[in-house]
């Protein structure tokens, strides 16, 4: 098999700037792809450095506001890019609105962009008249016309950006995230990990992990507590991340048994994930959802809404538990399970066994080079 050169483009990554979901997502694809082909990693950070087969690039940006932030990143990623470029790269990889400059400038190469979520899914219309809404709106609609080849992470996805940015159907694929499912499993006493949070060993414990924000939906899972009690009045509910709502949600759930944990460290989180009897994901967008992925590799039940990657990666009552975007639907998933630990444990399992179907990365990297190669023709 030719051996591919390949630049990715991404503003964040494992091995410095870590933002969220797409810090793993990028990393992980990128240097699966580098056990067979020469890959280069564009990004922000300090000293270069080659980790994993993959060569990573770091530069340092500056902007008072997120688009001069990224607009001064962008023109830095292609000087460094530049540097690199002989022989000439094959497929050039971008990866969300942050980038986009860079792509504009190296338009007339093999280009991929993936859309990883859009601006209007992240918030809806609810920021129709803020600026930085429309300004990183514009450059989502640029990237889909310049782009050789777009993908998305969900069929959802690909129908929201086809909508919004008019893109025809045949310059998008779909590509899934993947996962190392390794690195979601630990071996612990579930008793252990409730009673150092303050529960009892044999409470039943309802695990949200993501951002404390609107999209995510944590505020859903908050107002469905009152209906799960009524079923189960034992129940705790912890809540890992953190986010502009925190707060706010913490007044909210003020007398209900919630906690607030913030930001976890990995091994925390793979921890506490690993206690856990149910995981919900009450996101109102999905436009993938990693989280249900970490939770399927801990072989934990899941209870999600019926949205985005959510809705199409999830068999009804084979795999999790799907639901409406609404506080009492989320409480009738939680109650349906939450008394059959049997059921519970079995869902788990078949997720876990979807995760090594479809979801590891050497999978999504063998339909990622399907597209590289179709660029190249």
């Amino acid at each position: 098999m030719e051996t591919l050169k390949i630049a990715f483009f991404c503003w964040e990554s494992l091995h410095a700037e870590r933002v969220g979901g797409l810090a793993r997502a990028a990393t992980h694809l990128a240097e699966t792809l580098g056990g067979n082909h020469e890959v280069h990693f564009f990004t922000r950070g300090g000293e270069d450095k080659e980790i994993n087969g993959v060569h990573y690039h770091y530069c340092r940006p500056w902007g008072g506001n997120i688009i001069d932030y990224c607009r001064d990143m962008s023109l830095k990623m292609v000087e460094r890019f530049k540097e690199f470029d002989s022989p000439k790269f094959d497929i050039l990889h971008f990866n969300d609105w942050h980038v986009v400059e860079a792509m504009h400038i190296l338009k007339d190469r093999n280009t991929v962009f993936t859309f990883h979520s859009t601006e209007y899914g992240r918030n809806g219309n609810n920021f129709g008249d803020w600026w930085e809404f429309k300004e990183i709106s514009g450059k989502e609609w640029y990237a889909g016309l310049i782009a050789k080849r777009i993908t998305t992470v969900s069929n959802t996805l690909k129908n929201e950006v086809m909508w919004l940015y008019n893109i025809p159907d045949w310059k998008i694929s779909v590509v899934p995230n993947g996962i190392v499912p390794e690195e979601f499993q630990a071996d612990v006493d579930p008793g252990e990990v409730k009673e150092d949070y303050g529960l009892h060993p044999l409470a039943p414990l309802v695990f949200f992990a993501g951002r404390l924000v609107y999209q995510k939906g944590p505020d859903l899972l908050v107002d469905a507590i009152p209906f799960v009690l009524n079923h189960r009045w034992d129940v705790k509910f912890l809540f890992a991340g953190d986010g502009g709502m925190k707060l706010w949600l913490e007044e909210r759930a003020r007398g209900l048994p919630a906690k607030f944990l913030g930001y976890l460290p990995d091994f925390e989180f793979v921890r506490l994930l690993n206690a856990s009897d149910i995981v919900v994901i009450p996101s109102r967008n999905e436009p993938f959802g990693l989280v249900l992925l970490e939770a399927w590799s801990a072989e934990r039940c899941v209870v999600a809404t019926e949205v985005g990657g959510l809705g199409e990666n999830i068999d009804n009552f084979v795999d999790g538990i799907k639901v409406y975007v609404n506080p009492g639907s989320i409480a009738w998933g939680i109650n349906y399970v939450i008394d059959d630990p049997v059921g519970v444990q079995i869902l788990g399992r078949r997720g876990k066994q979807k995760v090594e179907r479809q979801f590891r990365w050497k999978v999504i990297a063998d339909k990622m080079l399907k597209v590289y190669r179709e660029v190249m023709q």
